[in-house]
């Protein structure tokens, strides 16, 4: 792995103060989403959120997009922490659709399978002991290994395989999909699927974090060679850009393969890299959507932050209680959450059925800029459950 920079944290007084979220906080936040997820549970049985919200109203779409999950995975932890049935019938009701997806193919040229199986069918094993639900999430498994590269190492993120545009890209956001290959070796006791992850996430590692800690949106292999060819962005602002959501998917995916693997290493680079992201949030905590922008009028990414809250929670668990960082990052996840609780939330607008707004979902493509995005409130939800009960990874 070529050498990283580590910035530290720069200003470490900003970190330097918990601030006061007790139980009963986090409780009467996660209250607030449970009334809104109730008011959604008609619209969104047997249609799914869109990915970002318009006027902040996420539209009802069938289960085609690679966000689906993140409204399955919220009803899952709206069961797990409330104890009522209604969540978990809902949910059940939406993996048949899953079903489908993996078996006639609908949508499926991607590596989201990762994101869409974990947080539906993987969450539905682990919590209820789904038999069918489990046999599903295999079956999602196999079809991402189809689109692993050996010689490259590295999993194609979207798609057609033999298409030159996208042949051997990867990007950051998959070392959040790993989970799912890691967990099915776990299933059957084959290792190709591990494997696989850990060789894609050694590769991202080695290749699209850059020296200053700082990550690439995308990055391309020659699939055939297994040589490296150059960095892009697809969402960020520039190529030489961060884009922030970016950073955060590699602060919660880096820190998911250490608690499959083991290897400290992922955890030295991910200090590296959330102390990149930290440096650069303005006063309120809240990152914009590309990290090149620390002040100023461009838009903010409340789901960005949120994803690195959840991940820098993790990372933090496994530090050990002499690690100067510990405490930093324990602190930064808080403000950000009692941020985005105080500042983000539709409180302030009753009549968006999201959670979060203020988040970009691709603003070169001109979407969801300014809206709610549906992973943002999955992962804002995530962030609190895991501030109130030793929630187990869905993950």
């Amino acid at each position: 792995m070529k050498n990283i920079v580590d910035e530290g944290i720069r200003y470490p007084q900003k970190y330097s103060i918990s601030p006061k979220i007790t139980r009963e906080y986090c409780e009467r936040a996660i209250q607030f989403i449970l009334n809104k997820i109730d008011q959604n549970l008609e619209t969104f049985t047997y249609k799914f959120p869109a990915p970002a919200s318009i006027n902040n109203v996420y539209p009802a779409i069938d289960n085609t997009d690679w966000t689906s999950s993140f409204w399955t995975g919220m009803l899952w932890l709206a069961y797990e922490i409330s104890g009522d049935d209604k969540y978990r019938k809902i949910a059940e009701i939406q993996l048949a659709d899953y079903k489908k997806r993996i078996e006639v193919k609908i949508c499926t040229d991607t590596h989201d399978l990762g994101f869409l199986y974990t947080l539906s069918c993987v969450a539905a094993y682990k919590l209820t002991g789904n038999e069918e639900a489990r046999n599903t999430a295999l079956k999602a498994a196999d079809l991402l290994m189809t689109r692993y590269f050996e010689k490259a190492g590295i999993i194609q993120a979207w798609g057609d395989l033999n298409d030159p545009g996208n042949r051997g890209r990867m990007i950051i956001d998959c070392c959040m999909n790993l989970p799912l290959l890691y967990w099915a070796t776990e299933m059957t006791g084959d290792g190709k699927y591990y494997n696989a992850a850990w060789n894609h996430v050694n590769q991202a590692a080695k290749y699209i974090v850059r020296e200053d800690a700082s990550s690439f949106h995308t990055y391309y292999m020659d699939v055939e060679t297994g040589e490296p060819r150059f960095g892009k962005t697809a969402q960020g602002y520039s190529d030489n850009s961060c884009w922030t959501r970016g950073q955060a998917w590699g602060i919660y995916g880096l820190v998911l393969s250490y608690v499959y693997t083991g290897d400290w290493k992922l955890i030295e680079l991910n200090k590296k890299i959330t102390n990149y992201f930290l440096n650069r949030l303005p006063e309120d905590y809240i990152c914009y959507w590309d990290l090149i922008f620390t002040e100023g009028n461009e838009e903010r990414d409340s789901s960005g932050a949120a994803i690195a809250a959840c991940g820098i929670l993790e990372m933090a668990k496994h530090l050990p209680l002499t690690d100067p960082y510990r405490e930093v990052y324990q602190n930064a996840s808080l403000n950000i959450i009692q941020s985005l609780s105080e500042n983000y939330t539709s409180a302030s607008c009753p009549e968006s059925n999201g959670l979060l707004l203020h988040a970009v979902y691709a603003k070169p493509d001109g979407k969801g800029i300014d809206e709610c995005n549906i992973w943002g409130d999955y992962f804002y939800f995530e962030a609190l459950v895991r501030l109130v009960k030793d929630w187990k990874l869905y993950w």
